[in-house]
């Protein structure tokens, strides 16, 4: 299976040279050049999995000329040693809490397996690699602990100073080891721009340099499985459901498109963003505005003015756009709109959400979640013949992440998961940086 560049002008390569390349030579962002379907024989036998089974039975359908069977379910089952809850809300909506992880975040889902996959291939090859990533709150941690103490791998996390909660901020600078995390007074597109700028850098070649952000395939792969075991859990195939996916890179919903694409039964997804709101615009008015400096929001992680991904899923139906947001080549509009339902929530709204949903279902969101769950209450009041459908939110980080929104709007700390006990009385070990490429290129220079 070959993957190719959503820009066209890099050659087509195998998943492993992908996954440790990260972004294309061309700047552009890897797509499998087919994706594979499963038979509704398949998509029933999924049901009474456990989470590795079905993960490793998805993953096989990509990765069985990559890696030998017994090496990847063995790897599969080492990543996923937690729970994946489907909390029911009322008789046909539920949340997939996938905020259960190391991290207490759905990046852990992407992250562990993709560093399993990464040590792998390295390994083989008895090579290092360099990587660089930018955050805007979960992937940094999720990264940094998946990948912390691997011998083959260092870690570099670019994060905006003033946009990451103090316990987002502390699960990745009380590591050390081969993590290295720095923060700059900018905004994570500023630092997504420069590690985007490094990979292309010719002066930067021989560090050995690659991606563990979204704009990794390895990243979306993982992500398509939870979205199976969630049909799987709850629906009779081919019963078709909807998920409401709060969006901020999109490498989310790459993954839910790449399921429904694989063969799963979505009637829809409801693209839920916070005030950032150039794609629900997009699919409104057909036209694509990038937004900088992206929009400030508690919904932190989700501050993106012009999401990576969205590249990706142009390419998906049939257009392209180059890194900077322009639409070179028009996608299939209609059909967009067809699968995807866009809505912006306000602050206030997402605030409003925390509040309902706990008053009135004992539902406890952090604001991505509530960001979801909104989008969710906004599609349904706008197609009310969806309501008797089978409905999944997606909440992407543990509420106890973000201790002060949920102390001032419901008036208790909410109780901590494994993952982040301790971490307050840990060192931290951060630099600060100019937010410029030159003073990103000397660091890179003089440290590796």
């Amino acid at each position: 299976m070959l993957y190719y560049s959503t820009n066209h002008k890099a050659a087509e390569i195998s998943f492993p040279q992908a996954l440790l390349q990260g972004l294309a030579e061309d700047r552009g962002l890897y797509l499998p050049r087919s994706i594979p379907v499963l038979s509704p024989d398949e998509l029933r036998s999924l049901k009474g999995l456990d989470y590795p089974e079905l993960a490793f039975t998805i993953l096989y359908k990509f990765l069985a000329e990559d890696i030998p069977t017994e090496e990847l379910r063995s790897l599969v089952k080492d990543a996923y040693n937690f729970s994946v809850p489907l909390e029911p809300v009322t008789a046909r909506q539920f949340v997939l809490r996938l905020d259960q992880g190391p991290t207490a975040s759905f990046k852990d889902f992407a992250a562990r397996m993709m560093a399993r996959l990464m040590q792998y291939y390295l390994q083989r090859e008895h090579r290092k690699l360099l990587i660089l990533t930018a955050t805007s709150g979960d992937t940094g941690s999720a990264i940094a602990n998946a990948f912390y103490g691997l011998d083959s791998i260092d870690i570099l996390v670019l994060f905006p100073l003033s946009e990451v909660t103090a316990r987002q901020r502390k699960q990745m600078t009380t590591l050390g080891k081969n993590i290295r995390i720095v923060g700059i007074d900018g905004k994570f597109d500023d630092c997504q721009a420069l590690v985007k700028q490094a990979f292309s850098d010719p002066a930067l070649a021989e560090l050995n340099l690659s991606s563990a952000n979204s704009i990794n395939i390895g990243r979306l792969l993982p992500q398509s499985v939870y979205y199976f075991w969630a049909y799987s859990q709850l629906a009779e195939y081919p019963e078709p459901a909807v998920f409401s996916v709060p969006c901020g890179n999109f490498g989310d919903l790459m993954g839910g498109l790449i399921a429904k694409n694989m063969g799963l039964p979505v009637h829809r997804f409801v693209v839920a963003t916070n005030a950032n709101d150039e794609f629900p615009l997009y699919l409104k008015t057909g036209e694509y505005k990038v937004i900088a400096p992206s929009r400030n929001c508690i919904s932190s992680a989700m501050n993106v003015g012009h999401p990576s991904n969205v590249a990706r899923l142009i390419a998906l139906y049939g257009g392209e756009m180059d890194e900077s947001g322009r639409i070179l080549i028009q996608p299939d509009l209609q059909a967009i709109r067809k699968d995807l339902f866009g809505v912006s929530v306000s602050d206030s709204e997402t605030e409003e959400t925390i509040i309902s949903a706990w008053k009135d279902h004992k539902l406890l969101l952090e604001p991505h979640g509530a960001v979801g769950w909104k989008g969710l209450s906004s599609y349904l009041q706008e197609h009310p013949q969806d309501r008797d459908k089978l409905c999944v939110s997606l909440e992407t980080a543990h509420p106890a992440k973000f201790p002060e929104k949920i102390i001032d709007l419901l008036n208790f700390d909410p109780e901590l998961p494994p993952s982040l006990h301790d971490l307050e009385s840990k060192e931290e070990y951060v630099s600060k940086m100019e937010n410029s490429y030159n003073a990103f290129s000397k660091l890179l220079k003089e440290n590796y």
